[in-house]
């Protein structure tokens, strides 16, 4: 089985054997002109580094050009992406708007292999429309995040043992002070290595905490499912069911029990889908104490030390180390186990 990944005119093509990976490219070359450029190492801004551990993917020099386009690249670095005080949403309206809206949409691309700041990055593209100077100043802090953590990047693992999938869904309920609307996240590991996250407005309003956690159960058992059926496409079936952790008991309740029918009247249908897929048994829900909660960083500004903690937790790794394999993925193993 070879497998071929198109965008526009550039190509990757894959596959467990190279022969037939190289019989694939012959074949391409009779239908039209290319250029093979031989393994993998650069792919539409993002760096490809390989080793016997495994594969570590980066975009450190779309970062070095990136800040150098925003007059950042002599920026003071700082330890985390977003400040724990809530925004300023009273300041004055930002006068170069366009500006703006042209580095946020640069920080977004970034998001492909830096999930540490996709809820910041979610943050700042709420007010594309009418920035204000308070919000530009948000932009900055996460560009001197990006120049304190430059080298990060996603490790995927070269591993012998069996490739489980695992979820992690959390919500901040009412994060939002303009519309009062929820952030739900999720993270998905396929083995040890981080495949799949999320960071985005759910678009109504949770009554409350455990109305907004289960909206994110939801989708992320949604998300569970497609993933799923990716896997089943290219022939891979799962060992065991997909588990999903929350940190928030009554949501859990819910999607198990589905008898507390009068405590959810005013919860939208499509939302019930968690209960269907735990009925079935496709997916299994768990919980986890707040503190482990990997999501967290996907839903809402931490302190420095909580960060960082999180970071650790997910596939986020130096190139150094990660080449080495001197780092262990112990906290998935332990959830795993």
């Amino acid at each position: 089985m070879v497998f071929i990944l198109v965008y526009v005119d550039d190509i990757i093509v894959t596959g467990r054997s190279t022969s037939a990976c190289q019989q694939v490219i012959t074949q391409l070359s009779f239908m039209f002109p290319i250029k093979n450029l031989g393994a993998l190492h650069y792919f539409l801004g993002i760096e490809v580094k390989r080793s016997s551990k495994g594969i570590y993917i980066s975009q450190i020099k779309y970062i070095l050009d990136l800040l150098k386009k925003a007059h950042m690249d002599g920026a003071k670095p700082c330890a985390t992406p977003l400040s724990t005080s809530k925004l300023d949403h009273t300041s004055p309206l930002l006068d170069n708007a366009a500006q703006y809206r042209s580095l946020v949409k640069a920080l977004q691309y970034l998001t492909w292999t830096r999930p540490d700041f996709s809820f910041a990055v979610n943050l700042v593209c709420q007010y594309m429309h009418s920035p204000r100077h308070s919000h530009f100043q948000a932009v900055k802090r996460i560009f001197r995040y990006l120049k304190s953590s430059l080298d990060l990047g996603l490790w995927f693992p070269k591993s012998s043992s069996s490739l489980s999938i695992i979820a992690f869904s959390d919500a901040d309920w009412a994060g939002c002070p303009l519309d009062r609307k929820s952030t739900g996240g999720f993270c998905i590991f396929l083995g040890f290595s981080l495949i799949r996250w999320s960071a985005k407005k759910q678009p109504i309003v949770a009554r409350s905490s455990t109305e907004a956690k289960y909206q994110s159960l939801a989708n992320t058992a949604a998300e569970l499912t497609w993933i799923c059926k990716l896997l089943v496409d290219i022939a891979y079936k799962s060992p065991s069911i997909p588990q999903l952790w929350c940190d928030n008991v009554s949501a859990l309740s819910l999607a198990k029990n589905p008898l507390f029918h009068a405590c959810t009247k005013h919860v939208e249908l499509d939302y019930h889908y968690i209960r269907e897929k735990v009925l079935v048994r496709e997916v299994s829900v768990h919980y986890i104490c707040t503190q482990q909660q990997i999501a967290d960083i996907c839903t809402k500004a931490l302190a420095k030390d909580q960060f960082h903690s999180l970071i650790n937790k997910l596939s986020l790794r130096t190139p150094q180390l990660s080449l080495r394999g001197d780092i262990k993925d112990t906290y998935v193993n332990e959830i795993v186990a």
